[in-house]
């Protein structure tokens, strides 16, 4: 019981590093001096190249960590300064408004790169993405193999013909 709670306190802490969940050396994303679109910033790498853990298993792997939690903990921030806000100030209900969705949207945008990381280490928790059970590759004892790039199509193929039609 022990190991299995400081078990979940290391992948916790990697994952508020960035950091891979099964080695805890490589990052999950690119570093931010390193981004040069949006979408590099939102989108993890394909794996660690260390220990070779898939960080995506499969197509939307990652819309429960959006949804859960990343939105979840903007909505409770969002709670916490409307009540703050509310019962503090006597605002009108414009300025109510910004003052409250300006810091929501702020800490969504800055927070997404974690929450994708804190649900890739409880889901490494509480589903190994190993192999053999001890680390490795990327493969899964559990059925859960990661995914397959799909592969390419012959350069060469020959194209099909359709059949001439009588006019």
């Amino acid at each position: 019981m022990k190991n299995d709670f400081q078990r979940a306190l290391r992948y916790l802490r990697r994952a508020c590093f960035l950091k891979c969940p099964e080695c805890g050396t490589k990052p999950v994303f690119l570093p931010i001096l390193k981004t040069r679109r949006l979408s590099d910033y939102f989108t993890p790498l394909d794996g660690c190249p260390r220990c070779g853990y898939a960080y995506e298993r499969e197509t939307g792997y990652f819309l429960l960590s959006i949804w859960a939690i990343n939105y979840g903990f903007g909505s409770i921030l969002g709670i916490a300064i409307y009540c703050y806000l509310e019962w503090n100030y006597y605002l009108p209900l414009p300025l109510l408004l910004v003052g409250v969705i300006t810091p929501v949207v702020l800490f969504n945008f800055l927070f997404a790169r974690h929450s994708k990381a804190f649900f890739l280490a409880l889901d490494h928790y509480f589903d190994p993405h190993t192999k053999d059970g001890s680390g490795g590759d990327g493969g899964s004892g559990k059925g859960n193999p990661p995914r397959n790039p799909i592969p390419a199509p012959p350069v060469n193929a020959p194209q099909p013909v359709e059949p001439a039609v009588p006019v």
